[in-house]
């Protein structure tokens, strides 16, 4: 049988839950249902903590149903599909789903065929992600007894840009610890062109990476992972300098260094093969490339990139005008994040309540909004927060903390990350108060 709401929601991270309670909390609609099968609901930033032994796995998670807001209809099921020319959303179990207004916000989903034989090897051996298994992330670090530490990233957009270089920063701190830096090289592989898109976060990050003696290697696509050989496999997404010997192997690796692909050169042990240059690793830690979930991906929600179009000032779709994205799966050019989410929420909710009273979107809009908490080491951060433009935006409620400038590192902003975001999140942010 069918059921209708005035708001659906399909999805209950972040995003979705936040979207809710606000609405509830606003009296905006007394007649919202999310879509949601997991059991769990994960505070995932603290992952990067728990990859570092830093914090305790258990307490990331939380039963879906304590933090589903009170009046709000947990439809426990998948969305399977679109039809928004009737309003509907299909389902697995509960057949079509009919709505005034659509919030689409599921988060990504992971496609390991992007990076050949990434699949197979990941969470297993000496390959770790913090985004699929923090656990197993630490073993791998505490294990480690020194040759390569490999940290590297897709070049799908991916949750938090700056998790695959927070967790090198945990590790190198780890391994002076335990003795085994000295007989160690910690490489960063990158896509990229820099450490860090926005500049005074840049600055600071390359003070960390001297202190830490690491080797930057940029434009580097990873395409391929080998578990048995150990190497990653890169396609360098642009030219190398005409008679510079930056992707040979051996010896002369270190001669003639373009500065635009190495900061730092170490001679670690590498592979040429054809256009392909594979680094040997004695651990990897990567992110897993990133997508839309199938159900979005093949629907007409999405634009030429696969992500749903929508306005990134109004989070209002483009051709379908009741339909609101926001969170990881909208295409809005700016990093995928929780501290994105808090800004991009009251956006939404004040557009769907003057869509209901008026049908018209209100005058709130949003300018791009991220943060990425950087953690560069135990007890240190630094607070990357940027708009559209890459501006740096800094908070003013970090004054408050007495942390005058948050692009440099900073002992309070590590007890933010650690203690106070966390404790926001699950008694304000999910319950709909504005932090």
């Amino acid at each position: 049988m069918a059921t209708h709401h005035q708001v659906l929601i399909i999805g209950g991270g972040t995003a979705g839950i936040m979207t809710a309670a606000q609405l509830l909390q606003q009296k905006i609609s007394n007649s919202i249902a999310i879509i949601e099968p997991a059991e769990t609901h994960f505070y995932q930033p603290a992952w990067t903590l728990v990859g570092a032994g830093t914090y305790d796995y258990e307490k990331t998670g939380k039963p879906m149903a304590s933090i589903m807001p009170k009046g709000v209809k947990w439809i426990k099921d998948k969305a399977t599909g679109f039809d928004p020319d009737n309003n509907a959303v299909l389902t697995l179990n509960h057949g079509a789903v009919t709505y005034d207004y659509l919030v689409v916000a599921p988060g990504l989903a992971y496609d390991f065929s992007l990076v050949l034989g990434l699949g197979d090897a990941m969470d297993k051996g000496v390959v770790c992600s913090n985004y699929t298994d923090p656990v197993h992330t630490w073993n791998v670090i505490k294990n480690f007894k020194g040759g390569t530490a490999l940290f590297t990233q897709p070049t799908t957009p991916i949750k938090c840009g700056g998790a695959p270089q927070k967790i090198m920063y945990l590790a190198d701190s780890h391994f002076r610890k335990t003795g085994v830096r000295d007989k160690s090289n910690v490489v960063f592989a990158t896509a990229g062109s820099v450490i860090f898109g926005v500049k005074e976060i840049a600055k600071t990050l390359m003070k960390v990476v001297d202190r830490k003696d690491i080797n930057l290697r940029f434009h580097h696509k990873l395409v391929a992972v080998d578990a048995e050989k150990q190497i990653a496999w890169y396609e360098l997404a642009k030219d190398v300098t005409a008679g510079g010997c930056v992707v040979m192997s051996g010896q002369d690796e270190g001669k003639f260094i373009d500065k635009a692909f190495q900061y730092n050169y170490k001679d670690v042990k590498v592979i040429r093969d054809g256009k392909r240059y594979g680094i040997h690793y004695d651990m990897l830690h990567t992110a897993p490339p990133s997508v839309a979930p199938k159900f979005v991906k093949e629907s007409v929600l999405v634009n030429e990139a696969g992500w749903v179009d929508v306005n990134k000032h109004t989070m209002q779709h483009n051709k379908f005008k009741n339909i609101f994205s926001l969170g990881d799966v909208a295409a809005l050019p700016t990093a995928k994040t929780g501290a994105a989410i808090r800004k991009q929420v009251p956006v939404v909710v004040d557009n769907i309540n003057l869509m209901i009273q008026t049908d018209k979107l209100g005058s709130k809009s949003y300018n791009g909004y991220s943060s990425c908490p950087l953690v560069t080491d135990y007890g240190k951060m630094v607070l990357a927060e940027f708009d559209y433009d890459n501006n740096f935006t800094p908070d003013p409620k970090l004054k408050q903390m007495f942390i005058s400038d948050s692009s440099k590192e900073h002992w309070r902003l590590w007890m933010l990350k650690k203690f106070m975001l966390p404790y926001l999140y699950w008694n304000k942010m999910l319950k709909g108060i504005d932090v």
